[in-house]
């Protein structure tokens, strides 16, 4: 094995509350955002939305920002990573020569060893023959998010992009405002300046639009990432100070998004984050898988609330055919209902249209 190889080489009131999972976008019906669905004693508490943008008071004052995770392990994502060219990978006696003269080093990031290269270091590979650029599959995704967050949610019409996890992993370096149009022709090629991280630290991100925009009269920030957070535990003190904040009138609402990438996504983190209990029924955190999501409108799942009403009536159903709810008075986008543990579905009856949903967890590989 060659030595760049072995780098990467009851139903009482005091029935237990089991945690809330999420259905994966691919589950959900196309009228619904999302799907949480948890077991409560002999029942199954159910809470969807209805996917839309914001509408009314909901859709006012928004500020906006897309931060990608610039972490040693996102190189590849961004065009920068390394891939067998016509060659194949150079002898040990090379990448020696690279650590020897500087232009390699060895970092140890979410237990597994990365090499990184200087662009020097890259450009000679590359030039060789040894490897070819990888493609820059996060650009796209960056140009779409800034993209509709800015023409169709921001107050000024720019959304405010930085790389985040830059540098010794907490870095932050701001790319600009982006208009709808400007995000056409972006380019999002990684950081210039700090240089990709050695670690994965999400708080400096959050803290960064929470600080620039304290006046913002709603805020809507994504978050892309591709792996593991190493501050998690810091993430959720500064989340449940902020919830706080927020319930006492003190901060506006912000909704903070989660966004998947790549093939080592720790999805039980975002998880953790996006069911946080703060005590104060403030929900700062959602999350989504990018391959998964069936459309930007998405990003939106949790945002809208129990004031918005969508529909004049509507019926809920078990798969037994029992009415577990009506809404003789207007339905709203989100809506929580409980029927027997054993359903495997309910049925959302809305004019002469009937959409059914299955709330069975799909077994974890």
């Amino acid at each position: 094995m060659g030595f760049f190889n072995r780098l990467f080489g009851g139903g009482s009131s005091a029935a237990k509350e089991e945690p809330s999972h999420q259905l994966p976008s691919s589950m959900v019906a196309q009228e619904f955002g999302e799907v949480n669905v948890r077991k409560v004693g002999a029942e199954v508490e159910v809470v969807f939305t209805v996917l839309m943008e914001p509408q009314g008071v909901e859709a006012e004052g928004w500020q906006t920002g897309v931060a990608l995770d610039a972490s040693g392990s996102m190189q590849g994502v961004y065009g920068r990573g390394l891939e067998p060219g016509r060659k194949g990978p150079p002898p040990d006696e090379v990448w020696r020569d690279y650590i020897r003269r500087g232009l390699m080093q060895v970092v140890e990031q979410n237990g597994q060893q990365y090499p990184i290269l200087t662009e020097a270091c890259k450009d000679d590979l590359v030039s060789k023959g040894w490897f070819v650029w990888s493609e820059n599959t996060i650009e796209p995704l960056a140009r779409g998010f800034t993209a509709y967050l800015a023409g169709n949610l921001d107050a000024d019409g720019g959304t405010t992009v930085v790389y985040w996890a830059c540098g010794d992993g907490s870095g932050i370096e701001e790319v600009g405002d982006l208009t709808a149009a400007d995000c056409k022709t972006a380019n999002f090629p990684g950081p210039r300046r700090a240089g990709f991280g050695e670690g994965t630290f999400l708080t400096p991100a959050v803290r960064h639009f929470v600080d620039k925009f304290p006046d913002a009269k709603n805020g809507m920030y994504l978050f892309v990432t591709d792996g593991e957070l190493n501050d998690l535990d810091e993430v959720k003190r500064y989340t449940r100070w902020l919830c706080k904040e927020i319930a006492a009138g003190r901060r506006n609402p912000v909704k903070c998004v989660l966004i998947g990438v790549g093939e080592n996504i720790n999805e039980g983190q975002m998880e953790e984050l996006d069911d946080l209990e703060s005590g104060t029924g403030v929900d700062v955190w959602d999350h989504k898988i990018a391959k998964e999501m069936r459309g930007l409108t998405e990003i939106f799942a949790e945002v809208v609330g129990e004031n918005t009403i969508v529909a004049p009536t509507a019926k809920l159903y078990d798969p037994a055919g029992a009415v577990v709810r009506h809404f003789a008075d207007g339905m709203p986008a989100r809506v929580t209902f409980r029927m027997p543990a054993a359903s495997a579905s309910f049925e959302l009856e809305v004019g002469d249209q009937r959409i059914k949903q299955s709330v069975v967890l799909p077994k974890k590989k």
